[in-house]
């Protein structure tokens, strides 16, 4: 029954046709691991702008507003473009799919956090917060030669895309967030640097070279069951610590 509910619950918001990166329960567990890395200091800083709150509160605010009409201007920043080299086209990006350089803006503008207003620099931090998550998941790479398709999911007729926002990781296990960040965040210091570097732009050009591969596992109107979440967990949960990781370093950066 409870496996019924859930297919329900992903065919649902599949129809929504909303492209949301990741469920809430891996944006909680990015933002997590992120919280988990923070120094004191920036942990300090940053939650007197969130008003007392954990950023881990604020993991799936973007989603949640980016259909009023105060924030509908963001509702297409959720993923970017990549040509056939894997470089991000800015090109593709000026009006739609602008999640890097809106990370890019909210990074630029809380460099100068003191001079600004409580308020913006709060939503600055829930933009970097989202963004940071939503550009490490394998389907918010927008490829302009691999456009997504429908598979079958368990049976469940949905677009490739939604397979990994939705379903992919929640069949694979019932951890709770910090679960996953118990079991995740096990990075050693020099592989937790070698991760941080780089900038926004070279990470999500990364994710899109380590990311190409999931259309090589699954075929228009294939059915997708364990041989494919085997493989594709270890993905899913490789972005999510990774994100984690640099997520905590750009407010680390910012704020400390």
């Amino acid at each position: 029954m409870k496996r019924i509910i859930l297919l329900l619950v992903v065919f649902l918001a599949v129809k929504s046709q909303d492209l949301w990166a990741w469920s809430s329960i891996e944006h909680d567990a990015i933002t997590y691991i992120a919280e988990c890395n923070l120094k004191p200091g920036a942990k300090k800083i940053i939650e007197s702008y969130l008003e007392g709150r954990s950023i881990v509160y604020y993991a799936s605010w973007v989603d949640h507003v980016r259909k009023t009409p105060e924030y509908i201007y963001s509702d297409t920043w959720h993923m970017s473009y990549v040509d056939e080299n894997f470089k991000y086209m800015d090109a593709a990006n000026k009006e739609t799919y602008r999640c890097v350089p809106a990370l890019d803006d909210a990074i630029a503008a809380l460099k100068n956090y003191k001079s600004l207003d409580p308020a913006t620099v709060a939503l600055h931090l829930k933009f970097i917060i989202h963004l940071v998550a939503d550009m490490h998941c394998p389907s918010h790479v927008a490829y302009i030669h691999r456009p997504s398709y429908a598979v079958k999911y368990n049976g469940v007729d949905m677009n490739y895309h939604s397979v990994w926002d939705y379903a992919m990781l929640r069949h694979s296990n019932t951890w709770s967030y910090s679960e996953y960040q118990h079991q995740l965040d096990r990075f050693s210091d020099s592989e937790k640097k070698q991760v941080m570097q780089g900038t926004p732009r070279e990470w999500f050009e990364q994710t899109a070279k380590d990311c190409i591969v999931i259309y090589d596992w699954a075929k228009p109107g294939e059915n997708l069951g364990v041989d494919f979440m085997v493989k594709a967990r270890g993905l899913g949960e490789s972005q999510i610590a990774k994100a984690g990781y640099r997520m905590a370093y750009l407010l680390n950066m910012l704020f400390e």
